[in-house]
Parts: structure tokens; C-alpha cells; sequence
């Protein structure tokens, strides 16, 4: 049987902001957007202080600050957060070479193979992200990567949690549905009107109900998942499958120049980070949001792969002319897909 342990460092960005600043320990700290409350941004993360007043993660600003106006608001640094990542996911690699990278503060690392106990494991894992970095993370062990996931989420802070394939049913089947991983607000309160509030209850439904109700791929995953089924590898290599940009304006806007050079700087930057990946894209869909939240999306498809800024940018305004501007724009953003990478066009 498999062992899969899964990390997740602990109120990640918050936790950086305070090692690094002493000062802030123990105080309420809020990371988002340029740390100014009073514009327009979500939280990235909120220290565990900032939490106990109902502060949580993509919540706007300006209703952190109504919850707690003493916090510490602070800017995104993902510099300096990406290089403390870095570090961490060495560690990770010191103990198992099969590591699947989910995000800047969550790995996955599949330890079958070492000869020692999960709990010697993990401790030590703990041990050295503290010594190197003065953080800490909460790690889950299971058979697989759903359970492990959910374990990590267990005893947070610095925890430790093992699940069993033996203990679904007494430590998974009484956490709340939203707890799957893949299920969502608007999954978990469509569960909520069927009467499903827990995996257990989930885990009660036969699969010809739940694919009746979500269809055949997320209905069947929600039956194998709510039984602690996953079967899923360790993905170590993953190639994007596109890349985005998109900006909130501080105000909205009806002035044409302002979204066109906005739309403009969005399209560099994204031509840059597929330039920096070897990437070039045959694929264009610029999103607008309205003042009223109405989201639109208008795509083109380009005669070629291409990393081009002008065949792009033309191709993004293309897309911008195809929307009817009746009312002011709250967002905009670019997103470039059908990647592939250079050596693949070369080889092609």
C-alpha cells in the first residue's frame, strides 16, 4: 500500500511576513493585493490572530478591515515567498525523490519506499523546514493523495495527522462535504438542499443517484472520493495548460484608453512569462467584468503557434472589440491557452 504524505505550511505568506518582522509575532497580520485596505484586493492569506475575527483567504480587503481595523495590512511578496518555498521543497526532496509541487506552500511527497515510521518522518520533516526557514507546516499521511490532503487539514497548526484505509469511516465520514477535495461552495450547497452535509451522508448515495445528479466523471469521483478512493499518481512533472493575467481597476471605468492599456500591459506581461517557459500559444481570450459582476470572455484562435507580442496583442484586441462596453468594466484580464513549447514546435 501506498504512503503519501502531504504538506501544508501554516498561514504561509502571514507566517514569512512575521519571521521576517519580529514585530508583527503574535499580532494580526492580512496579506493582499498592495496592503492598502482601502483599494481594491482579496486576501492572500491572514495570520492565525487574524483568523479568530473571521478573516479568511479571498475575502475583499476592505471587509478585513471592517472585521479587524488594529490588523496589519501587507502587501503580496511573492519573491520573497517563492524563495522560502524553494527551501522547503528541498527538504522535501531530501526525504523522497517522488514529489508532486501543488502550489507555493503544498507538496505532495510519496514516501512507500522509506524505511521508517510516518511519524519519524514527519517530525523530522518539521524539524528542518523550522531549523531553515523558522516556520511551520502541518503534515497528513495516507494511502493516497485525498486522504493525505485531508489529514494535513486536521491539526492545524504544526500538526501531524495519519489516516488509515482502515479509518475512513471514523475520521472522514463526519467531516463536513466541503472538506473533499474538488468539492466547492456552490457543490456544497447544492449538497445542502439534497440534505448531504457530511461525507459520510455523500458516502450513503448510490452511484447511480450521484451521477444522475453531476453527471458520469464528477459523480463518480464524489462516490470513490467520499469512500477515501483515489487512486490518482504523484504528478512530478506538469506542463501549464495556459497562461493568465487579469487586473481589478480601483474604480471602474468607461474610458476606452484606460482598459486598452491596461489590456496592452496584461498582454506583455503574459507574452513574458511564456517567453520565460519556452511556451508559445495559438489560443486568445480576454475576460471582462462589469460593475454589476457580469463576467464575459471573448477567445480567438491565431493561424499558428506563436510567442509574438504583436500577433498577440492584436489578437487580444480583437477580442476587446467584440464586447459591447455598455456599462463600466470592473476587471480585465488575458489569458493565452493551446500551449505548447518550443522544442516541441522545433520537433514538429
Amino acid at each position: 500500500m501506498r504512503r503519501i504524505l502531504h504538506l501544508d505550511m501554516d498561514a504561509f505568506f502571514a507566517a514569512v511576513e512575521q519571521k521576517r518582522r519580529p514585530e508583527l509575532a503574535g499580532m494580526p497580520v492580512v496579506i493582499g493585493g498592495s496592503g492598502d485596505p482601502g483599494q481594491r484586493g482579496v486576501v492572500s492569506t491572514a495570520s492565525y490572530e487574524a483568523r479568530k475575527f473571521g478573516i479568511h483567504s479571498a475575502m475583499p480587503l476592505r471587509t478585513a478591515y471592517r472585521l479587524c481595523p488594529d490588523a496589519v495590512f501587507l502587501p503580496v511578496d511573492y519573491e520573497e515567498y517563492s524563495r522560502v518555498s524553494r527551501q522547503v521543497k528541498e527538504v522535501l526532496r531530501e526525504f523522497s525523490p517522488v514529489m508532486e509541487d501543488v502550489g507555493i506552500d503544498e507538496a505532495f511527497i510519496d514516501i512507500t519506499d522509506v524505511d521508517r515510521t510516518p511519524e519519524e518522518i514527519s517530525a523530522d520533516i518539521q524539524k528542518k523546514i523550522r531549523e531553515q526557514t523558522g516556520l511551520t507546516c502541518s503534515i497528513g499521511i495516507g494511502p493516497n493523495k485525498l486522504l493525505a490532503k485531508i489529514a494535513s487539514d486536521m491539526r492545524k497548526p504544526d500538526g501531524i495527522t495519519i489516516i488509515s484505509a482502515d479509518n475512513v469511516e471514523k475520521r472522514i465520514w463526519p467531516l463536513s462535504a466541503r472538506k473533499l477535495w474538488g468539492v466547492g461552495p456552490k457543490t456544497e450547497a447544492y449538497l445542502d438542499t439534497l440534505g448531504i452535509k457530511t461525507i459520510g451522508q455523500l458516502a450513503a448515495e448510490p452511484l447511480e443517484r450521484l451521477v444522475g445528479l453531476f453527471g458520469e466523471s464528477y459523480g463518480t469521483y464524489l462516490f470513490k472520493a467520499s469512500r477515501g478512493e483515489d487512486d490518482s499518481p504523484l504528478v512530478t512533472h506538469w506542463a501549464p495548460k495556459s497562461v493568465s493575467r487579469e487586473t481589478t481597476f480601483q474604480k471602474d471605468t468607461d474610458t476606452w484608453q484606460e482598459i486598452a492599456r491596461n489590456l496592452a500591459d496584461l498582454t506583455r506581461d503574459v507574452v513574458n512569462d511564456m517567453r520565460k517557459t519556452g511556451l508559445r500559444s495559438r489560443n486568445v481570450t480576454v475576460k471582462v467584468r462589469f460593475d454589476d459582476f457580469r463576467t464575459q470572455t471573448r477567445a480567438t484562435t491565431l493561424p499558428d503557434f506563436t510567442d509574438s507580442l504583436e500577433e498577440i496583442r492584436r489578437a487580444a484586441f480583437q477580442c476587446l472589440g467584440r464586447f459591447e462596453l455598455k456599462r463600466k468594466v470592473r476587471l480585465i484580464g488575458v489569458r493565452v491557452g493551446r500551449l505548447e513549447s518550443r522544442e516541441e514546435e522545433g520537433s514538429s
